[in-house]
């Protein structure tokens, strides 16, 4: 066992007496990252495919990364906390590790500490904070992966200065976030931003959620993904394309092959993105008309199409507005921190946290100082 990986263990009794408070909700959110420790920490984004991990600074700045897939959601919970613990103990290694924050695909309760139930994940009303924090001896914080990403696009990409914001990410499925003067609505049950299970098609595609006809089974890399293979299966002629690139084996059509191609100009995959990138402008639309936001934030793995996603998502978020031609439009941007968003949010999220522990592992040394310089008095006295 390295020093770094002794010393956080043996901090562990000062970090579980921070932990009694630190279950209490942080009303003072829009505020606190102001004051919030320059320290590093540990930022988490568990995806339906892949669990990414990095160390990043106050700024923003990501120091590390590491990646591994998702353990499959057959497998037990504790195979996620395993991987988990895994990698944070590895970045611990080569950086001194104040918190960590974990942003997870799933509702998270409104103390952030119990994820009730993660579509592509084993997690049902998990207590990951706290299994996580016994495990780990520093101070970790949960959230909706969609809330960390948007957190970050608000303080360092593409929704800096903007008082109402919210956040769409497209990745497995579809993810969203609100924020309000700088502060996550996370809902009274914390659970708020779930857009992608708004149910726009009755009777349509089944929903891992169990639902039918959710938003996220027209408009996320998964539909993106199967619309492209049942195409390829049915061998049609304009997915010649595509079947030629993956010889015929439909199980190696993904997300990113589809993006290439469309960017090369195949037409079915650009017309895929253009089908994608309508229902994505109508679901916004009709967000835009219960929130009115000043802008739209779209993140996640799909995003990276750019203007292949991008236009057609605003010519239908402009034809489907409610009172369009009478009202001003929402700006609707890409995000600019990448799929790495989900992870610096966290991070910086985690901060929040950070503070109080070491507040708390302040007055521990201060303590034992005062004991030592007790014990140097009774020692040098006669």
């Amino acid at each position: 066992m390295s020093a770094n990986r002794e010393r956080v263990y043996r901090g562990g009794a000062a970090r579980a007496t921070v932990w009694q408070s630190v279950g209490m909700r942080d009303r003072r959110e829009r505020r606190s990252h102001l004051t919030a420790p320059r320290v590093p920490t540990v930022g988490i984004d568990i995806g339906g495919t892949k669990v990414m991990a990095g160390v990043v600074d106050a700024d923003g700045k990501i120091l590390e990364t590491l990646r591994t897939e998702t353990p499959d959601k057959s497998k037990s919970p504790k195979v996620v906390e395993d991987t988990i613990v895994e990698l944070v103990l590895d970045l611990s290694e080569r950086h001194d590790v104040h918190a960590v924050g974990i942003g997870a695909a799933g509702w998270v309760d409104a103390d952030r500490s119990r994820v009730l139930f993660a579509p592509h994940l084993a997690w049902r009303d998990e207590p990951l904070r706290d299994r996580l924090s016994e495990r780990l001896l520093v101070p970790v914080m949960v959230d909706n992966d969609a809330n960390t990403a948007a957190w970050a696009e608000w303080r360092f990409g593409a929704g800096r200065g903007e008082a109402d914001l919210v956040m769409i990410t497209l990745g497995t499925g579809i993810g969203g976030a609100i924020l309000e003067d700088g502060h996550v609505k996370r809902g009274r049950y914390g659970v708020a931003g779930e857009f992608g299970h708004m149910q726009v098609v009755p009777g349509g595609h089944r929903c891992a959620c169990g639902n039918r006809g959710c938003w996220e089974q027209y408009s996320s890399g998964n539909a993106l993904v199967r619309e492209a293979r049942e195409m390829a299966a049915a061998d049609s002629p304009v997915a010649y394309g595509i079947n030629e690139r993956v010889g015929g084996n439909v199980r190696d059509i993904t997300g990113p092959l589809i993006t290439e191609l469309a960017r090369e100009g195949d037409p079915m995959c650009v017309e895929l993105f253009q089908d994608i990138g309508q229902w994505l402008g109508v679901g916004i639309a009709n967000l835009a008309a219960a929130l009115d936001p000043s802008c739209f934030v779209i993140g996640g793995g799909v995003s990276a199409a750019d203007d292949l996603l991008i236009a057609p998502a605003r010519d239908a978020f402009r034809r489907t507005l409610t009172g369009r031609g009478y009202r001003p439009e929402a700006r609707i941007a890409k995000a600019e921190l990448g799929p790495e968003a989900g992870m610096v949010g966290a991070a910086d999220l985690a901060r929040l946290v950070a503070r109080r522990f070491r507040r708390a592992n302040r007055r521990r040394v201060e303590r034992y100082e005062r004991y030592g310089r007790t014990l140097g008095r009774q020692a040098a006295q006669p």
